[in-house]
């Protein structure tokens, strides 16, 4: 038995939603990322930049974008975590690469969390634990076509319905059992769609690109 697992991460850590391929699906959540990972399974697919650029953005991120909008953050690069705050990381990008190059406050939010995906990945890991965007895996899921803004009651519906149509038929449930977690409803859905990602996905964006640690630069859904 084949067992799939999606990550995402949140205020105090990191959620995990699985499904394995007898329908049997679950969530977790940590603190670290190391005891989910160390979950069985046969594929992970994770909601963070996995290979990082030195400096500008990542092509992966560039055509993601097109596809489903500013819900895609540019500007994932390995020294983000060294800034005293956002406004020194953008006066630094801005003079070496121009105005154009800066980050976001959404990007800068989670560069924690970039750093701890980044401190455990190599190339080896990739080819069992990739990156997934949940707004391209639910883009596809849907026919190609960009949902209702996820912050909506609409687009919540739409995305929840999307994930018990492929499997997650306690979603509803799970969302309820969340309280006092910390995990917000969006966490926990996007966290079930890379499960489906991780369960399903043959295609991504990008893979041209290779960082300097040997990783692809990649987004599967």
């Amino acid at each position: 038995m084949k067992t799939y697992l999606g990550l995402d991460g949140f205020r105090f850590g990191w959620v995990a939603a699985w499904i394995d391929d007898r329908g049997g699906h679950g969530f977790d959540y940590s603190p670290g990322l190391a005891r989910l990972l160390a979950m069985p399974h046969a594929r992970a697919m994770i909601d963070m930049p996995i290979g990082l650029k030195p400096s500008g953005y990542r092509i992966c991120d560039l055509r993601a974008r097109e596809l489903v909008g500013p819900a895609v953050f540019l500007g994932a690069r390995r020294d983000l975590w060294t800034f005293s705050d956002m406004a020194a990381a953008n006066r630094r990008y801005w003079e070496h690469e121009g105005k154009g190059g800066g980050i976001s406050a959404q990007l800068w939010n989670i560069r924690d969390k970039i750093r701890d995906v980044d401190e455990i990945m190599t190339p080896a890991r990739q080819a069992t634990t990739g990156e997934a965007h949940p707004e391209l895996i639910f883009w596809n899921l849907a026919g190609r076509i960009r949902l209702a803004t996820k912050s909506s009651a609409e687009g919540r519906e739409q995305r929840t319905a999307l994930l018990m149509q492929r499997g997650f038929t306690r979603l509803q449930k799970w969302l309820t059992q969340r309280h006092g977690t910390g995990i917000d409803r969006d966490d926990l859905i996007d966290a079930c769609a890379c499960a489906i990602a991780a369960r399903d996905s043959t295609q991504c964006v990008g893979g041209d690109e290779i960082d300097p640690r040997g990783l692809r630069m990649e987004i599967n859904y």
